[in-house]
């Protein structure tokens, strides 16, 4: 059959000309687009509902600018490749169609031909919803309509800061968190975003946590990436419903004043053919040499951050999730990747920037831009960056050479932390400087302490495998580790099941082990951890203060021999102080005496020695009073019997 083929090559649409049913492309949309700087385009690229000349459809637009044809194909005609040829627009490229008939709900993809003539369908970059995998289609969607109920919320959003308020953040990957009985081989067992919202909520506020990171929600073919190798970034994943469906999910958690974050990935894209990868017969979405396009390691395609409309996709992308679905913020994924022109890759497989180094300049541009434009139109968002090297000012302002972050994920605490806890007890003392080296640093940047899913996959062992001992001294172990935490400067985040002690490793393929909390050493740990943030929530010294010495003050941080930390965190009002005292060692201190910087009545507010923690009971007085008595090189101290990988805090 004779290829039907669009001779006509339409004049564009003027933005003055009678406003059409059908979201037509301007040449005002072109000419932001081409600037990098239309920060809606997924209003007009991608599949829409409409009506024109009294006959309702959907309006097509997808750019291809280095092909020789593109048809729209899907369950409308067949997918016959050849039947539905969509017209250009130039000068970028644009392909465009109106479909009558078509719906919410239908299948397709563009039947894009190379100038060399091979034809590959692809998925729609600008999709809203994807069919669920393994198949690869788009799906007509609104993401018009929905009724939100956060007002309330959306509003005290604008004035958030970050840096004054707690964020105790739950790490999820929403596919594993719980299951449903599967209904047969085929069937994964998913929750609904609908039916997730109150199961998490009522668990998230049992356990104190302000808000929910969530992995893996735009559409990715392979469950096993954990939703980090994106072809739909548009899409929130099938796995779990519809567009509507999670933003009720959103609405729901915001009605319950939790605050919901997103891992977002700008980083790379996967090689799937019906992906974003050579999209129109040539490199598109990325960079064209693959010294600078490919990661050799992870076999993913890297973004071209030096073209106008890539990184109009990717900022339009993020105020996309932050605007249509509520997001309270961005967690940005592999940010050194981005950073480093030679992440990951050997000599003479990277090409150097103009001046010979290795920096990304074009990526480091991007970042301003993008968190200009965010902190700009969606005030109170917060943009995270997981950057993993000392890249200086990562959350210093664009304005001062920074990169605009808000927060940055410790990675150095989180390193220097997990080797310390993993080391026998005898041997803490060599390793002294694991737990307060941070302190060196804990100011140069706005810092989330992460315990993340990366720390408990690959054999790396859950958090209550890594400790040493039996399984008493594990607990306990581990208890004392979350106390350690919790005190010191930055905002907190745990992954799911590390809150109760899971024993294995995460698996994306399976729920947690909820069966793990019929054991008492297992439900005293989560009720020490539920303690811990209802503290964090209740005393600003926790805080209000994590970017200045102003609120932290070691009291002794050289107690090697023992592997005791003390250290107070102070409040802006200087009242409701909080002295932290942590034994790392299985050894008693009945004659333990702590110094402290004033003479007031220091007051127990935790103890591990609790019983409904798992604790053998707590018989100490609740109140001490103290001495003038030097300790620490502090003036004043008082005793308390300090007990085996014991932990307590006092007001004052």
């Amino acid at each position: 059959m004779e290829k039907k083929k669009s001779t006509r090559k339409r004049s564009v649409q003027k933005a003055e000309q009678p406003a059409a049913q059908v979201p037509f492309i301007t040449e005002f949309d072109q000419y932001l687009f081409g600037q990098g700087v239309h920060y809606e385009i997924y209003k007009k690229m991608g599949a829409h509902a409409a009506e024109k000349d009294g006959e309702k459809g959907v309006y097509f637009a997808v750019w291809a600018p280095n092909a020789k044809s593109v048809c729209l194909t899907g369950d409308f005609n067949g997918w016959d490749p050849e039947a539905t040829p969509m017209e250009r627009l130039e000068p970028l490229g644009i392909y465009e169609i109106f479909v009558p008939g078509m719906q919410e709900g239908d299948l397709y993809k563009y039947a894009v031909t190379g100038q060399e003539g091979k034809t590959v369908l692809k998925s729609d970059p600008y999709g809203f919803s994807a069919e669920l995998r393994p198949g690869t289609a788009s799906k007509v969607a609104s993401i018009d309509g929905f009724k939100w109920a956060d007002t309330r919320w959306m509003e005290a959003l604008k004035t958030f800061q970050f840096k004054k308020e707690p964020m105790a953040i739950y790490e999820l990957h929403p596919g594993s968190w719980k299951k449903h009985e599967p209904k047969d081989e085929d069937d994964p067992g998913y929750y609904n975003f609908r039916e997730l919202a109150p199961e998490l909520v009522a668990y998230l506020k049992k356990m104190g946590y302000t808000h929910v990171e969530l992995i893996g929600v735009a559409e990715h073919p392979f469950d096993g990436s954990w939703g980090y190798q994106v072809t739909g970034y548009y899409a929130p994943t099938s796995r779990y419903g519809t567009p509507k469906d999670f933003m009720y999910f959103v609405n729901y958690l915001h009605k319950n004043k939790i605050g919901v974050i997103l891992d977002w990935v700008p980083a790379h894209f996967p090689r799937d053919e019906h992906g974003l990868a050579n999209f129109d017969g040539y490199p598109l979405y990325e960079y064209g040499d693959p010294k600078k396009g490919e990661h050799p390691d992870w076999g993913t395609k890297i973004f071209d951050y030096g073209r106008n409309e890539i990184k109009n996709f990717l900022i339009a992308n993020a105020l996309y999730w932050l605007t249509e679905y509520h997001v309270d913020g961005l967690r940005i994924d592999a940010v050194a990747s981005m950073l480093y022109l030679d992440y990951g890759k050997q000599d003479g497989q990277w090409i150097a920037n103009q001046y010979g180094e290795n920096k990304n300049l074009e990526a480091i541009e991007f970042f301003r831009h993008l968190n200009s434009i965010v902190h700009q139109r969606r005030p109170g968002a917060v943009m995270i960056a997981e950057e993993s090297t000392a890249w200086p000012q990562v959350t210093g302002s664009p304005v001062d050479g920074g990169l605009g972050f808000d927060l940055k994920w410790n990675m150095g605490w989180m390193n220097d932390f997990l080797e310390y806890q993993k080391c026998d007890p005898y041997f803490r003392k060599y390793n002294h400087n694991k737990m307060t080296f941070s302190m060196t640093y804990a100011y140069s940047e706005n810092y989330v302490l992460v315990i993340s899913h990366d720390e408990v996959v690959h054999l790396k062992g859950s958090m209550i495998e890594k400790m040493p001992g039996n399984e008493d001294q594990k607990f306990a172990n581990l208890k004392a580790a979350y106390a350690f935490m919790l005190g010191h400067p930055g905002k907190k985040l745990l992954f799911m099941g590390q809150e109760f002690g899971q024993r294995r490793e995460w698996s994306e393929a399976r729920e947690l082990d909820w069966d793990c909390l019929k054991d008492p050493r297992h439900q005293g740990l989560s009720e020490f951890v539920s303690q811990l943030l209802t503290l964090y929530r209740k005393y600003p010294a926790l805080y209000a203060m994590d970017d200045t010495w102003d609120g932290f003050q070691w009291i002794n941080a050289n107690d090697g021999d023992r592997s005791i930390f003390s250290f107070v965190r102070y409040s802006p009002s200087k009242r409701n102080n909080l002295l932290f005292v942590v034994n790392f060692t299985p050894v008693d201190r009945p004659d333990y005496r702590v110094g402290v910087p004033k003479k007031k009545r220091y007051t127990k507010i935790l103890s591990t020695n609790a019983p409904e923690i798992g604790g053998a009971g707590d018989t100490t007085p609740e109140i001490y009073k103290s001495e003038k008595s030097e300790c620490d090189g502090q003036p004043f101290s008082f005793e308390y019997p300090l007990p085996a990988y014991g932990v307590a805090v006092f007001k004052f």
